[in-house]
């Protein structure tokens, strides 16, 4: 039994993780059953990167943007924040969302990057981690790109986009 034991131990140190075994190492393998205590693991001291990433001018457009509805609105009743979703409609399934937000909705995710806030839905966050937004200026148009790595696909206008299927819970074989 005690063998066993050695190698629960070696195995759970190797996961990182640190056990207290609490069972009489002398009986049988039945009544060796005790309790397991696992302690908590400490989190990582790296920061977690923010589920979108703003460019610079994309972040001074949304600060004229909310500058200007603030002052409009009369102050401080203004918007706090900018929030990014997604919306099933156009050629492809959704396309992005972005509305004034005076308050925080409990699952939105915040971001705030280049001194500005956005809070991303909580339905929209699966579909847009790992987005850059940026806002791009020329002779004919100005308006916000989101560059997303989960996109598998775009209509031609380049309105709406189709994600990958989440593979969550599938087995490999």
């Amino acid at each position: 039994a005690s063998s066993v034991w050695a190698q629960v131990e070696a195995h759970t140190e190797s996961a990182g993780l640190r056990t207290m075994l609490r069972a009489p190492l002398s009986r049988g393998m039945a009544s060796a059953a005790g309790k397991v205590v696992v302690a908590p693991r400490r989190r990582s001291r790296l920061a977690l990167r923010a589920p979108i990433q703003l460019t610079e001018t994309a972040a001074e457009r949304i600060k004229e943007l909310l500058d200007r509805r603030r002052e409009s609105g009369g102050g401080d009743d203004g918007p706090a924040a900018l929030r990014v979703g997604v919306k099933t409609r156009g050629c492809s399934g959704m396309s992005y969302t972005m509305n004034y937000a005076t308050e925080k909705k409990k699952l939105d995710e915040e971001v705030v990057e280049h001194g500005v806030t956005v809070w991303i839905d909580s339905a929209a966050l699966m579909h847009i981690v790992g987005t850059t937004m940026d806002y791009v200026e020329d002779d004919l148009s100005a308006e916000f790109i989101f560059h997303n790595p989960n996109a598998e696909g775009s209509c031609g206008c380049g309105e709406s986009f189709t994600t990958k299927p989440l593979d969550i819970g599938r087995a490999d074989g």
